[in-house]
């Protein structure tokens, strides 16, 4: 399996920072490309920043640019002028464009796979790392392999579909969920309360699907016939969430979105979520009660009866 040793980050906005500061801290050779690169005052230890593509490919390219096709695939013709018949991969960082459109132009798609980062990247712990309509499962493992010696844990699908699997299950989740405040039923702080309080400490515990085997997929069986039915069932974008986009209500930074943001400290907020997180993610992984004997399953494909 290839070893990877050498990282270059195309875009060096905040998740291109978290990326960087991630692989250099592992003690990856690391190297940012931006236009910016003589302006930029906030490069963390063990980075350098180039304002073109060096001469030598590095083992892996992870392209953070804004999520549009067009100026994706103009990023990856640059790249692939450059390195033509040398040994890289290349990663995009899209979280919900899909791979087999953005391949399309590519030269070299067997070099091409996605790799989706959370915010804030250099503290959320996991990576899904999907493979490309071309891409080998070995590119896909080393890839993987690197992010592990990054300090990172991976999702890892080797079949390229939009979304990866967290957005996937997390835009389920928001669909209904925006459905819900826009037919009045509950607002945005409701929802949020029920997430906290018991949904996501559920999920931190047991994930999603074990909790329900633990409760019981007899009751859950008869809960799904009658629920799904009734849920909100669609397959364009909520036009409450659009409207709200592109009225500038987008959120923190605007000073609105759900919650009215003005006089919070922007800053001082996306620091605390930051702060908070690694705090829950400690206490889970380290003062949480181990798991008793006898207590952990096994995986099984329920697709198969028996």
């Amino acid at each position: 399996m290839k070893q990877i040793h050498s990282v270059l980050i195309y875009g060096y906005g905040v998740m291109g920072r978290g990326v960087a500061k991630t692989f250099a801290a592992a003690g990856f050779d690391t190297t940012v490309r931006s236009a910016r690169a003589a302006e930029i005052v906030d490069l963390p230890s063990g980075v350098r920043a180039v304002s073109v593509l060096p001469q030598t490919a590095p083992d892996l390219i992870i392209e953070l640019v804004p999520e549009d096709v067009p100026t994706k695939q103009k990023v990856f013709a640059e790249i692939e002028a450059a390195y033509v018949g040398q040994d890289y991969l290349l990663g995009t960082g899209t979280s919900g464009l899909d791979l087999i459109e953005l391949a399309a132009t590519l030269a070299a798609p067997e070099k091409f796979l996605g790799i989706h980062y959370f915010m804030p990247a250099d503290t959320a712990p996991l990576v899904e790392v999907m493979g490309g309509p071309a891409s080998s499962r070995e590119s896909v493992d080393a890839t993987a392999a690197a992010l592990h010696r990054s300090g990172k844990e991976t999702v890892v699908l080797y079949k390229p579909i939009v979304g990866f699997l967290v957005n996937r299950l997390q835009h389920a989740i928001l669909s209904e969920a925006y459905y819900l405040i826009e037919n009045g039923v509950a607002d945005a702080s409701a929802i949020d309360h029920a997430a906290r309080r018991l949904l996501a400490p559920r999920m931190c515990l047991n994930g999603l699907i074990q909790q329900k085997d633990i409760s019981g997929l007899k009751i859950h069986a008869e809960a799904q016939a009658s629920i799904v039915p009734e849920l909100f069932h669609t397959n364009v974008a909520n036009p409450m969430l659009q409207a709200m986009a592109r009225r500038g209500e987008t959120g923190l930074a605007a000073g609105k979105g759900f919650y009215d943001w003005a006089g919070c400290d922007t800053d001082a907020v996306r620091k605390q979520a930051s702060t908070q997180l690694s705090a829950l993610l400690q206490f889970i992984d380290y003062a949480l009660p181990k798991a008793l004997p006898n207590t952990e399953p096994k995986p099984r494909d329920p697709r198969q009866p028996g």
